[in-house]
């Protein structure tokens, strides 16, 4: 048996896996590099350190791995005719770089024993299932091999590459992950790209309980106010249709829009043949939430008695854009910190919008993801209801 720790760059397998890499006969796979190094039973913690530091580059946006084949490729080098426990990233590293290393690594080592690193997880706290306590002496060496090979990434100006104090941890944790566990996690910490899209129901609408209080108050607030705005609604960026079940069981007839194009077929499957939605088929150039704003404000988009925002201005769109959207209502739902720190300053200086209702819809909640694997706080939704001024 050999262990083969498989990491992005050099200064990953010391800051996460020190403690596999000093006990016994190990290897080590640089995925930004493509090599392998191999650490013989007699070599001293000292000695390892001292080769893998030789290896730590600046840091470098282009880094990245080749895919699981790859990988698998040089976990098999490392290996050679002997069974291989591997140790990789996090699928859920929220930098995705590494957490890209991490589920291809899973991918192409699919018949190995392969178990992913914790390491410094500032939105989910993970259940470990192995946990590797460093004694002083290794503490102290990781420490040295930070101030002497990683010094110029101390003050790295990129959330990738910069080493702080969380990222140096004196426990190292470890946990294993079957494939739906980890193409979940993968998913939860991806953006709105075709890796968020790369599951059905990434963020769980469907089965958390949280989820189903903000959906559900998030309709009752729509459908409350139906005497004033009527029952045509478009949902901008509607995903997989959560919300629009809701309204259209109420008998609202909703035009729905969503960029991506996996998420906007499994909305077409779900809703497309029910006769009180129109899913929007354009396909966008650029496939991005601002886009999908955008495109609503030409020419050609029927008027609607309320536009729905929700959950879906936290992606730099240009909120200049909502004057120019063909209604004379907005339903936003954004956590409290977003309404508060972009929504309403811009609020206050519009000439063209002015407030109905502030509501909150659903408080914080901790809750577990990916059955159970993980846990973190839901930060709550609030709603305001904005009508077009007569001007």
């Amino acid at each position: 048996m050999i262990d083969i720790v498989v990491v992005l760059r050099a200064e990953d397998a010391v800051l996460d896996f020190l403690s596999v890499l000093t006990d016994g006969e190990t290897a080590l796979v640089l995925a930004d590099h493509g090599r392998t190094l191999t650490f013989p039973a007699t070599q001293s913690p000292a000695e390892r350190l001292t080769r893998i530091a030789g290896h730590v580059r600046p840091a470098d946006d282009r880094a990245g791995a080749s895919g699981p084949g790859s990988l698998a490729d040089l976990v098999r080098e490392g290996a050679g005719d002997r069974e291989a426990r591997v140790w990789t990233h996090s699928p859920a590293d929220n930098r995705r770089s590494r957490g890209r290393v991490g589920r291809d690594t899973a991918i192409g080592c699919a018949d190995r024993d392969v178990r992913h690193a914790v390491g410094y997880s500032p939105y989910l706290q993970v259940v470990s299932d192995f946990d590797h306590s460093l004694d002083r002496e290794l503490i102290a060496g990781k420490l040295d091999f930070v101030n002497r090979a990683c010094e110029h990434l101390l003050t790295a100006p990129s959330p990738e590459y910069v080493v702080q104090t969380p990222r140096i941890p004196a426990t190292e944790r470890f946990f294993h992950a079957d494939a739906e566990e980890r193409e979940r996690l993968f998913a939860l910490l991806a953006s709105l790209d075709d890796e968020a899209a790369s599951i059905a129901d990434p963020w769980e609408f469907g089965s958390s309980p949280y989820e189903k209080d903000r959906l559900d108050a998030t309709a009752a607030w729509v459908l409350g106010h139906r005497a004033a705005t009527g029952e045509s609604l478009v949902e901008v960026g509607a995903c997989e249709g959560a919300l629009t079940h809701r309204l259209v069981a109420a008998g609202c007839a909703v035009h729905v829009t969503e960029p991506n194009p996996l998420f906007r077929k499994r909305l077409t499957e779900a809703v497309g043949g029910t006769e009180t939605v129109r899913v929007s088929s354009k396909d966008l150039a650029d496939l991005t939430i601002a886009s999908d704003l955008a495109d609503l404000t030409e020419e050609g988009h029927p008027r609607a008695g309320a536009h729905l925002l929700i959950e879906m201005l936290y992606y730099g769109q240009d909120l200049g854009l909502l004057d120019r959207l063909p209604t004379d209502h907005l339903f936003v739902a954004l956590e409290p910190d977003a309404m508060d720190g972009r929504v309403r300053p811009w609020l206050a200086a519009s000439a063209t919008w002015q407030e109905v209702e502030s509501v909150h819809l659903v408080p914080p909640r901790v809750e577990t993801v990916c059955a159970g694997r993980a846990y973190l706080i839901k930060r709550g939704s609030d709603g305001l209801l904005l009508r077009r001024t007569a001007g």
